[in-house]
């Protein structure tokens, strides 16, 4: 049976912080599924296509890593594509209790499916995507928040 694990999020944009978490989960998975959430409730500066694109663009070679687009809860989709195990990355303690919430309702809803949290590295705890999109928003240098094919995009 294969290790499959989603790793879902608005990636808006996917930034180190993200890259760092999903390099190192690949020894754990046999495939990650970066899942791109839409939520109704967000406004995101960049469409779901183009935040595909980047993952595609940053793993080109990687067969253990694929990018998707999905609409409703996490653990429907990771029915649909046989995913055993959520990735959620913790960069500071109010983020494990946030992120421990969802793990408990996604357990609740469905008891086969594993939240997993790796802890950010200490160079990547101020990275989000929000302060990014507010240095984009504001012509500021967000290069050293983003993998360079994202930024090269911008």
């Amino acid at each position: 049976m294969s290790r499959i694990c989603l790793f879902p999020g608005t990636f808006d944009p996917i930034t180190l912080g993200h890259v760092d978490i999903i390099n190192r989960a690949l020894p754990l998975f046999d495939k990650i599924i970066v899942g791109i959430g839409i939520n109704t409730s967000k406004s995101p500066m960049f469409s779901a296509e183009k935040r595909l694109s980047w993952i595609k663009a940053i793993y080109p070679d990687s067969s253990k890593i694929e990018g998707a687009i999905y609409e409703g809860l996490t653990v429907n989709f990771c029915k649909e594509i046989g995913a055993g195990f959520i990735l959620r990355g913790i960069r500071y303690v109010s983020d494990f209790e946030y992120e421990k919430t969802i793990a408990d309702a996604n357990r609740t809803l469905d008891a086969t499916i594993e939240t997993i949290f790796l802890t950010g590295e200490p160079k990547y705890t101020s990275v989000a995507s929000t302060i990014v999109r507010d240095i984009i928003k504001n012509n500021g240098n967000a290069s050293p928040f983003l993998p360079e094919v994202v930024y090269r995009s911008l």
